[in-house]
């Protein structure tokens, strides 16, 4: 596949994903949502300064509009250690017993 038919596909998916309409990636990117939108159909490819603004409005890093497979974000949410969890859901179940006996 050419790269730009790639490029132009992951951008797509990935505003898509991340919920972002044509318009509030324009926003975040501070450019028309027109532009966008010829980006995405192929009529224009955009400069590397756009391609990093692009990327941090998506939370992805610049290659991954690039890659042929499904490119996923780099961050990944936070969890909480097991032995948090486990403390957690002990108070928690504590606390319920304590008002059921109200």
């Amino acid at each position: 596949m050419a790269l730009k038919k790639i490029f132009t596909h992951n951008l797509r998916m990935l505003r898509r994903n991340a919920k972002l309409s044509q318009m509030r990636l324009a926003e975040l990117c501070d450019t028309s949502t027109s532009y966008i939108g010829r980006i995405e159909i192929g009529l224009h490819f955009p400069s590397a300064e756009m391609i990093d603004k692009i990327a941090r409005s998506l939370q992805i890093r610049p290659y991954q509009l690039f890659l042929e497979k499904p490119a996923k974000p780099f961050y990944k949410k936070p969890e909480l250690p097991a032995f948090i969890k486990k403390e957690v859901l002990a108070k928690l179940n504590a606390a319920v017993q304590t008002v059921r006996r109200y």
